[in-house]
């Protein structure tokens, strides 16, 4: 998943969260060998925080790493690296105090030098990362990113060994859950600068600040290890002694791996969910996350008129694809921003309901094949022969075959499906190398702006050849006009939400299910729909 601004609430923040049993007392932990066989369905792509962007790297790194602040059972934000926090100016300086018992994995001190260094480094131009918009309402970063400031004048300092200071543009309601997220943890400047660009390629090439360090992974492979951290501040609390992790595309492998008593979890889908939802173990998982259709303007020139974008999205029957097709619990798309996404201040209505476009979304062949008609028209088109790029997985491979059933209806279209390993899949997203492909976007805090703003001009993910005036403006208003202001901040969001579905500069298909059937031994699993999904700090087999 990207997280494919953007790896999974409110501003303000009600994060919702589903919590596992955590029952049976901590003892029945030591009495069983405490190593957790974990599934996963994509490669792991990087384990260089600054250059992470999908769900799978970004939650090794939350297990390997740690910040000022780690989200509880509950997913709020509680101090683990920071024993204590002041803050001013209004909410915008942060001064923290950090345990001076923390150590890095090599047994270097931790000290408030390693988060400026880490800040400075995502926001240099020279590292090219992804996420560095993300510490925009940090003083400077975004002039530091734009080449306008040096990374020295960022608004992170380390006026003592273990004392942190934070400098924000203004007040940010849900900045302790940014830190809390794996961008804004600490770096090791001598690990990084001795590996260099091997820095975070392979397991060897990494070092760990939090409960667990990688290993066995050698950049490529589909197996790799979390091993407990000795040197972790908090090991006492760490019950695992490992996490043996592996990659399964498909679920029937890791289907059978679980009921061979291989795999103590395993994803679902489609059948596997009808047969397994009445059972111990079964838990659904809807996160806030969106599966969506990109049309690459850039690629393809028909795609800029817009009769022609509408045409391929009133092509889909999103209730079909979510009910007969993928069958997971996920559900069809109401726009981009998901549910979870926070609420109506004046009226406390969703996000999503407010924003809905019904013409965004709906499904009704015959009016496609009009707006195709009039688009070929208007653009001097006779045909569009295009290949949909997609992940090798299981969901990725049923929905891209279920696109192009639905698209080949459309007069002289021709969609052709290239499934590639999800490594590849982000290299060529992120260059722009696609003509149309499946993309996904994961909510990291749960407000509308952390799905909105991948569209805003400027913004490292948008590279669809969209762009529109007026929904930047409303975006900049929104965060810098008025920021303080919760219900003209909100109206602005929803206009912008709008203007993104009337000109179906994307096209939502479903929000995301990811089903999990997991033995009922394994303790204290806590899921996270708006961010990171599994920390594994916490959990026993008991």
């Amino acid at each position: 998943m990207k997280i494919s601004k953007k790896i999974l609430a409110t501003s303000t923040i009600i994060v919702s969260a589903l919590t596992l049993a955590a029952c049976g007392n901590q003892s029945a932990s030591q009495k069983k060998k405490q190593v957790l066989n974990w599934s996963e369905t994509t490669q792991l792509s990087t384990q260089d925080p600054s250059l992470a962007t999908d769900t799978t790297s970004f939650q090794a790194l939350l297990n390997t790493g740690d910040g000022l602040y780690r989200l509880d059972k509950n997913n709020k934000p509680r101090l683990s690296l920071a024993k204590s926090v002041k803050t001013s100016k209004g909410g915008r300086v942060y001064d923290f105090v950090l345990r001076k018992n923390a150590k890095w994995s090599n047994g270097d001190p931790l000290t408030a030098k390693d988060f400026v260094y880490s800040y400075q480094r995502t926001v240099t131009p020279a590292t090219k990362s992804q996420m560095a918009f993300y510490l925009y309402q940090i003083k400077n970063a975004q002039a530091i990113n734009s080449g306008k400031k040096k990374p020295s004048t960022l608004g992170v300092t380390a006026p003592s060994k273990y004392h942190l200071r934070i400098e924000l543009t203004r007040p940010l309601s849900y900045f302790k859950n940014l830190l809390a997220w794996p961008l804004f943890f600490p770096q090791n400047q001598k690990v990084v600068q001795k590996y260099g660009k091997l820095y975070g390629t392979q397991a060897k090439y990494t070092v760990s600040s939090g409960p667990f360090t990688l290993t066995k992974w050698t950049g490529n492979n589909k197996t790799w290890t979390l091993a407990k951290n000795k040197n972790y501040w908090d090991a006492k609390d760490v019950k695992l002694s490992k996490v043996n992790e592996q990659v399964s595309e498909s679920t029937t492998t890791s289907y059978n791996l679980f009921q061979a008593g291989k795999a103590d979890e395993t994803g679902l889908t489609g059948q596997q969910v009808a047969s397994n939802k009445n059972k111990a173990g079964y838990h659904a998982r809807l996160s806030s996350a969106i599966r969506r259709l990109e049309l690459n303007q850039n690629k393809v020139k028909a795609f800029k008129d817009l009769k022609i974008r509408q045409a391929f999205s009133y092509a889909i029957n999103r209730q079909q694809l979510a009910n007969n097709i993928l069958k997971d619990g996920s559900i069809p798309a109401k726009g981009f921003v998901p549910s979870g996404m926070g609420t109506n201040p004046k009226t406390g209505s969703q996000f999503e309901d407010d924003a809905y476009v019904k013409s965004g979304v709906s499904y009704d062949l015959q009016k496609a094949k009009s707006l195709l008609k009039q688009g070929y028209k208007e653009t001097g088109t006779k045909s569009i022969n295009v290949t949909l790029l997609a992940s090798d997985d299981d969901t990725s491979k049923q929905t891209a075959e279920f696109l192009q059933s639905q698209l080949d209806r459309l007069p002289n279209v021709n969609i052709s499906v290239q499934s590639i390993p999800f490594t590849q899949l982000i290299s060529r997203q992120t260059a722009g190398n696609y003509e149309i492909t499946l993309k996904n976007w994961q909510a990291v805090f749960g407000d509308p702006i952390n799905f909105l703003d991948v569209f805003q001009k400027g913004s490292s993910y948008l590279n669809n050849g969209w762009n529109n005036n007026q929904f930047n403006k409303l975006l900049d208003q929104s965060e810098n006009v008025y920021g303080n202001n919760p219900v003209k901040r909100w109206s602005r969001l929803v206009a912008a939400e709008k203007i993104l579905m009337k000109d179906q500069g994307t096209i939502p298909l479903v929000q995301v299910a990811h089903p999990q059937l997991l033995k009922t031994d394994v303790k204290n699993v806590s899921f996270n729909p708006t961010g990171v999904p599994y920390d594994f700090k916490n959990v026993y087999l008991g």
